[in-house]
């Protein structure tokens, strides 16, 4: 079992010129298309809003990248680095809210420019959950990182137990590639499969879908 540091498994080193236009479409970055009404950058004044999202346990307790102890203080502090890694061309926060402006979800972004992959996270509200949603809304997303930002692969992690997120990647085409060792923001860890799946392999699974 490897640690998580050597994330992606799968390396094709990108030319510096490559790895920089990377970047630059991360900084550029506003929104990103979603199953919700909107979709916008995280800034320091939705930590309140944020919070009352994620102290839900249903949201949270998968999710070994949020801060832990999860305060509104923690949260406010996770979308600020995420402001930092944006101006890095490293990393994205976005908030999606529905018709109503109610806060549906959010969606967190890393990306290894040196490698041209990325990885994607996030969460819904649990009445959006088991309705087909998240399928569809992380598909959106998965087909926007390879297009908008121009990655070749992306990797996803998630525990052992999360049938519902090993269901999804599964069927969407991604490969297994193992296992790894996650480290929470605490310091603690866990045990977490790995899926990969490179942008030509997406597009011809899925250019009918388009």
């Amino acid at each position: 079992m490897i640690d998580a540091d050597h994330l992606p498994i799968t390396r094709q080193q990108a030319t510096a010129a490559r790895a920089d236009a990377i970047r630059a479409n991360v900084r550029n970055a506003e929104s990103m298309p979603t199953e919700n009404a909107t979709s916008r950058l995280a800034i320091p004044e939705d930590a309140t809003i944020l919070f009352e999202f994620l102290r839900d346990p249903v949201v949270h307790a998968p999710i070994y990248s949020l801060p832990r102890p999860l305060t509104q203080a923690s949260v406010q502090a996770f979308i600020e680095r995420h402001l930092v890694e944006r101006e890095r061309g490293v990393g994205l926060l976005f908030l999606n809210f529905d018709t109503a402006g109610w806060l549906g979800g959010y969606t967190d972004v890393q990306v290894w420019p040196e490698w041209a992959a990325g990885e994607l996270g996030g969460a819904l509200h649990p009445d959006r959950q088991n309705r087909g949603q998240g399928g569809k809304g992380a598909w959106i997303s998965f087909d926007w990182m390879y297009r908008a930002l121009d990655l070749s692969l992306i990797c996803e992690t998630a525990s052992p137990d999360n049938f519902r997120t090993a269901r999804l990647l599964d069927s969407l085409g991604f490969d297994r590639k193992g296992e790894i060792v996650s480290q929470r923001n605490d310091g603690s860890k866990r045990r977490s499969l790995v899926w990969e799946m490179t942008r030509d392999a997406w597009l011809a699974k899925h250019s009918e879908s388009l």
